[in-house]
């Protein structure tokens, strides 16, 4: 009896001993198997996403190179902030070197002020941008005398202008509505560029706003905010209140073109969280949407 109890035991102690081998090596199997390569499934994105340089307006040309690569977005709006893309000739052409180099694409610069009514101030600002390639102007707060020699330089230069709305603080353009009463019966070339966190501090709806603006849309700033009546609510996009889904799905409605470009204006010192978290967030609507988004455009 006793040695049969003890044979019943080894062969238990066997049978879970093998049992625990095996799955032993499954896992092993397993872990050491090649990567399935899945099908890509729905269809490329649509809303293109892009960089305003302004967010890194602390940081040199290099470190914000640095960062776009690490965001993995080579669509940029650059400023004359920092180093980024100054007005000066030669400093420009050194900045766009580096950004050629680095495989960056400026497709609009931004914003240029237009503070007064001055054709040679104004001609080059058309003319910074004719020497770096750049097809859309983000024009900030343009005064109504400096319009008729923005509208004759478009003309010139067949750049196009995108009048920035600045909210509630902004005298001439609060809100993208107010932008298309000026331009809507001027050359084509000039539109706007919706920023859509000022313009929902002046109380626009967005949706509509981003389909009455049609083809005179040329470029969209976005940020998120937790509150429509504070400037100071701003936060990384995806935690505040902004209906992103709803934004891009009349993007693509009218068929826009441009680049929806993340303008992130809070902690100035250390964005990159902030940023990362955004682009993560808006690259997660899009593929929520069924589109694939691809970490560099």
């Amino acid at each position: 009896m006793a040695s049969a109890m003890k044979n019943l035991i080894s062969r238990r102690n066997f049978l879970q001993s093998s049992t625990l081998a095996a799955a032993s090596a499954a896992l092993v199997s397993a872990t050491h198997a090649p990567a399935q390569v899945l099908p890509a499934s729905g269809k490329p994105s649509p809303v293109r996403l892009g960089l305003a340089s302004y967010t890194f307006r602390n940081f040199t040309r290099a470190q914000l190179i640095g960062f776009m690569k690490q965001l993995n977005v080579l669509d940029l709006n650059a400023k004359d902030v920092k180093d980024h893309l100054p007005m000066d000739p030669a400093l420009e052409a050194a900045a766009l070197a580096d950004y050629a180099a680095a495989g960056i694409k400026l497709h609009a610069a931004g914003a240029i002020y237009f503070p007064k009514d001055d054709e040679a101030d104004i001609r080059s600002k058309f003319e910074y941008c004719k020497r770096a390639g750049i097809g859309v102007i983000v024009a900030g707060d343009p005064t109504p005398e400096s319009l008729k020699w923005i509208e004759k330089f478009v003309k010139e230069y067949d750049i196009r202008i995108a009048i920035h709305n600045h909210g509630p603080e902004d005298k001439f353009f609060p809100s993208p509505f107010d932008v298309l009463k000026v331009v809507k019966d001027m050359d084509p070339r000039i539109g706007l560029c919706i920023d859509v966190g000022h313009a929902a501090r002046a109380n626009a709806n967005l949706v509509e706003a981003i389909v009455a603006t049609g083809p005179r849309l040329y470029d969209v700033h976005v940020k998120d905010l937790t509150s429509f009546a504070s400037r100071e609510s701003q936060v990384a996009v995806g935690e505040g209140i902004l209906p992103f889904r709803e934004m891009f799905e009349a993007l693509i409605k009218i068929d826009y073109k441009g680049f929806v470009d993340l303008e992130y204006e809070i902690h100035a010192d250390d964005p990159m969280p902030g940023v990362i978290e955004s682009f993560a967030f808006m690259r997660g609507v899009l593929d929520g949407m069924g589109y694939l988004t691809k970490t560099a455009s």
